[in-house]
């Protein structure tokens, strides 16, 4: 099965990307806040959420760049065509799926270990490990939705 291209480093660089990431390191920051702290935003948490999330993407691109000799990720924007995700396509939508499967336990198992690292002083492995997969099962939620509405339209 081809993975599916669509070059999210054309994105990344521009403003609007910078913008895309921060606004999901916000949103996982304010989640683990909350989980953590129970209210919605501390600065130790956002910055442990940022080195996590630069860390995650970081490995991500180097092994999307060892695996596929590009920096692919399956991510719609508007100016993306069909050619490059459809849904409709028989592997598209599984291989869309296995995308987010593997994506979302990497980012969770390296996110873990950079939030653990920099937050263990204050909070256990445990309580660390439940707001990091909650704030990625979030983001990844809302991105998948995202996603599978904008394919639709």
């Amino acid at each position: 099965m081809t993975l599916l291209n669509v070059s999210f480093g054309i994105f990344a660089f521009m403003p609007q990307g910078w913008l895309f990431m921060l606004l999901i390191i916000l949103l996982e920051a304010c989640i683990m806040s909350r989980v953590l702290l129970k209210k919605w935003l501390e600065s130790g948490v956002f910055v442990s959420a940022l080195v996590a999330n630069a860390v995650s993407g970081i490995v991500g691109i180097v092994i999307s760049l060892l695996l596929n000799g590009g920096w692919w990720l399956v991510v719609w924007f508007p100016w993306v065509t069909s050619n490059e995700v459809n849904i409709r396509e028989p592997h598209a939508l599984l291989g869309l799926l296995a995308y987010y499967v593997v994506a979302l336990v990497l980012s969770v198992l390296i996110e873990w270990c950079i939030n653990h690292f920099m937050l263990r002083k204050t909070y256990s492995a445990r309580e660390i490990l439940k707001s990091t997969l909650l704030a990625n099962a979030v983001s990844y939620t809302l991105g998948a939705v995202l996603i599978t509405i904008l394919c639709l339209l």
